[in-house]
């Protein structure tokens, strides 16, 4: 009832053309029919294949033998009276760069105080021309709460029972409640269809379905472009270290999934290259059951002016539609250093980001990943943008024993089999993914050799390389005095 009483406030408003973006068209129909209904109001319909039609009140249309034209609907209109609602259904392609349709709308826009016409222009998206804004407002659907998704969910699993009475669905109420926040941001139509593709794969809606219904929502919300879904998000089990952050994450749980309005927003990981970083976003989704989107901060850059900007406010406005989520924001410096030769692009990247990082109350969670401190903006980093910023070292010996451990369990070996001290001891200044890179070396060379693994494949892969630490060890080390009293340890 709620879009009834909007709408109809607009339409009292006396808004000549209405832009209605919906990727439910049906849904945007109803809800004109109950608003003609209110009002008393003749509602008519258009589409280029159906024509102009008269759905049900007020006087009917003239027609003609064929579907109108484009063009000819909107001077029938201009003939037409007494005033209606008339819905135009996907007429947002016939106003580029057709300027005869444009005029035509602008016409029936300044006559509205004799035509009394609303034309509600429906479509996934649309942009109005110039002439035509400030003639025009916008009006969106209004999505589903909890309380709806919860029915919608019960009503495919009460049908699919009727339909199965011999077979038990199989649930529980902590993946139902998750499966409710996952389907936050959608239309009734599309919750009601992930929820039956959810139920009726196997008569069950289980922890696994979480990550496929993610998927799905973003493949329907369409983000291609800077926005990528990470469809493999990992367990905190498959981190080695990081003890700090882990308990961090784990206090926050709840407040990240609740609609608490000091709920945390973000957190920075600054650190070493291959210490884990990337690993870690990837967990914090896991461990918060959220869906994992990944910021292409270099795809972002476009050669027209103010394009880059664009894209950057589409891709966040997309994450809060996926909200609950996570926006990881790889490599962050790269996006941001443009120096002075990119026509201040990167400068104006950044104010975007501060201002929809300070302003933004979605539940989009940003983890932002940097390797260079001496690339990231001083406002960045000022208290208050992020709830907090960790710093990765490189793994001290007990954790470099822990990432041994978690790399041979992975490739299906003991680690009980293997001397981790020794290792840990002879790995001293690697990261945890260089040490992952020795141990698949060892992998190699001992299959190339038809020979069982041991301690000694892997420590020739150890002393055969050297690690970044020693390549790069006063970057490093200047990074690590920078953090000691300006970050908090994650390990």
């Amino acid at each position: 009832m709620q879009d009834v009483k909007d709408l109809a406030l607009i339409i009292d408003s006396k808004v000549p053309l209405i832009a209605l973006e919906t990727y439910d068209e049906p849904a945007a129909l109803q809800l004109l029919t109950r608003v003609a209904m209110h009002r008393q109001l003749g509602y008519f319909c258009w589409s280029l294949t159906e024509g102009l039609n008269r759905l049900g009140f007020g006087d009917a249309a003239k027609r003609t033998t064929d579907p109108e034209s484009p063009s000819d609907v909107l001077r029938l209109i201009k003939r037409q009276s007494p005033a209606a609602l008339i819905a135009l259904c996907d007429y947002h392609p016939f106003l580029i760069n057709q300027p005869e349709n444009v005029r035509l709308l602008k016409d029936i826009a300044m006559a509205y105080e004799q035509l009394g016409h609303t034309l509600i222009l429906i479509s996934h998206e649309i942009e109005m021309p110039p002439e035509l804004k400030r003639y025009s407002a916008k009006f969106e659907l209004a999505l589903p709460g909890d309380t709806q998704l919860l029915s919608i969910i019960r009503d495919e699993a009460s049908a699919w029972s009727k339909e199965n009475p011999q077979t038990p669905l199989h649930t529980d109420t902590a993946v139902i409640k998750k499966l409710v926040r996952n389907l936050r941001g959608l239309t009734e139509a599309d919750v009601r269809r992930l929820a039956r593709g959810a139920i009726r794969d196997d008569g069950a809606i289980t922890e696994s379905d979480i990550p496929e219904i993610n998927r799905a929502k973003f493949e329907m919300l369409d983000m291609g472009g800077v926005l990528s879904f990470e469809y493999d998000t990992a367990k905190f089990s498959a981190v080695g270290g990081l003890k700090k952050l882990k308990e961090w994450a784990a206090t926050r749980e709840q407040a990240i999934t609740s609609h608490h309005r000091d709920r945390p927003k973000g957190v920075l990981l600054l650190g070493v290259q291959g210490s884990g970083k990337s690993l870690a976003a990837k967990s914090l989704a896991g461990l918060w059951a959220l869906p994992l989107l990944r910021l292409d901060m270099g795809a972002l850059y476009n050669k027209y002016i103010g394009e880059t900007e664009k894209n950057l406010r589409r891709a966040l406005s997309q994450a809060e539609l996926m909200a609950p989520c996570v926006l990881w924001m790889d490599e962050l410096e790269k996006g941001l250093a443009g120096g002075n030769n990119d026509e201040g692009t990167s400068q104006r990247i950044l104010g975007t980001l501060l201002t929809w990082m300070s302003e933004h109350t979605t539940g989009v969670f940003v983890v932002a990943t940097a390797n260079d401190v001496n690339g990231l903006p001083p406002e960045l980093l000022r208290k208050g943008r992020f709830d907090e910023i960790f710093f990765v070292d490189l793994p001290d010996a007990k954790t470099r024993e822990e990432i041994f451990s978690i790399h041979l369990r992975q490739r299906n070996f003991d680690p009980a089999r293997f001397e981790l001290p020794a290792l840990a001891a002879l790995s001293e200044k690697f990261s945890g993914a260089e040490i992952e890179q020795a141990v698949v070396a060892a992998i190699y060379t001992c299959s190339a050799r038809r020979e069982p693994m041991n301690n000694s494949h892997i420590e020739h892969a150890l002393t055969s390389s050297v690690p970044l630490a020693i390549m790069l060890a006063e970057k490093i080390e200047g990074l690590r005095q920078w953090a000691k009293s300006r970050t908090v340890s994650a390990d």
